[in-house]
């Protein structure tokens, strides 16, 4: 196998993880998790989004959680956000990188973003250069790269069309979304190797959803090409509030359990972040779905340890 020697894994569970969840969670206890997150060997965490409170409930208090976490140096605190006003609570919230985003498809953009993918780029091209301009780092998404829940399969040639728009606007990072998690390893090999023909591997990052159980092999099948950077959230939690029956991330667990026994370097503590995922999954009040957090609930449940 030709495989990275090191791998850089985003948690992304703060934002993408908790937008779907019904149930209010209070804002120290986001804090609490944020911090001990940090103390994981995790060097970027997606902490919040600054998208208006109506649209994501659980993420109204994204000011106040960005201003009162315990920052540790090394690591970058990342929130996602959609236009200028957003962008003007990021900066006040001094968080380190701007996540601006969009989809590859049409319908879903609409859904989304309530604007065409064309009406999107002038509200985001202004997003980044202003975020630029106060030193911040930029990272784009685009969504459904790999399957829309309303238009079916996407032509990487509209993933192409948009990923160019998004670097030509200054990006730093364009993370690839497979949003609901169709995608499979020779279709994730298809679209990064037309992928590396217009951009640098090292300005990639892929996001797999695991709603049919693929997103672990779909990780690897990047690895072989050489690709080192993937989104994951914390115990797997996540979905999308526009794309109904998409499960959660990755599982970071699960990830970093393969990296860790594949002798991949990530400098990610396995304890503690298993200690953080069983601090989320009490605030939850239900099991998270990774493999790791099951075999740790089975295993309380008998008893062992």
């Amino acid at each position: 196998m030709n495989l990275p020697e090191h791998v850089i894994i985003k948690e992304v569970g703060p934002r993408d993880g908790l937008q779907n969840e019904p149930e209010k969670i209070p804002t120290d206890h986001k804090i609490e998790w944020i911090n001990r997150l940090s103390e994981t060997g995790l060097k970027y965490i997606e902490i919040t989004s600054f998208v208006h409170p109506k649209w994501i409930p659980q993420l109204a208090d994204a000011l106040d959680v960005a201003k009162k976490i315990n920052k540790k140096e090394g690591v970058t605190y990342a929130a996602l956000v959609p236009n200028m006003k957003g962008l003007e609570r990021a900066l006040e919230a001094d968080i380190d990188e701007v996540s601006v985003f969009m989809s590859a498809s049409e319908t879903h953009n609409k859904k989304n973003i309530n604007k065409t993918i064309e009406e999107t780029y002038p509200v985001l091209e202004e997003v980044v250069k202003e975020a630029k301009k106060h030193n911040k780092s930029v990272r784009g998404y685009v969504s459904t790269v790999f399957g829309c829940p309303y238009e079916g399969d996407i032509q990487t040639q509209q993933v192409l069309d948009v990923s160019r728009k998004l670097f030509d606007m200054g990006i730093d990072e364009l993370s690839l979304g497979d949003t609901i998690g169709v995608a499979n390893p020779k279709q994730v090999e298809a679209v990064l190797l037309q992928i590396r023909e217009e951009f640098p591997d090292q300005s990639i990052a892929l996001h797999f959803h695991d709603t049919r159980g693929t997103a672990l092999a779909n990780c690897l099948a990047a690895m072989q090409l050489g690709f080192n950077t993937f989104d994951a959230a914390l115990g797997g939690l996540g979905g999308c509030p526009y794309a109904k029956g998409a499960s959660g991330n990755v599982a970071t667990d699960d990830l970093l359990y393969m990296l860790d026994g594949m002798g991949i370097q990530t400098g990610i503590d396995f304890d503690q972040l298993l200690s953080a995922a069983g601090y989320i999954q009490s605030q939850i009040q239900k099991p998270l779905p990774s493999h790791q957090m099951q075999i740790v609930h089975h295993q309380k449940g008998s008893g062992k340890k």
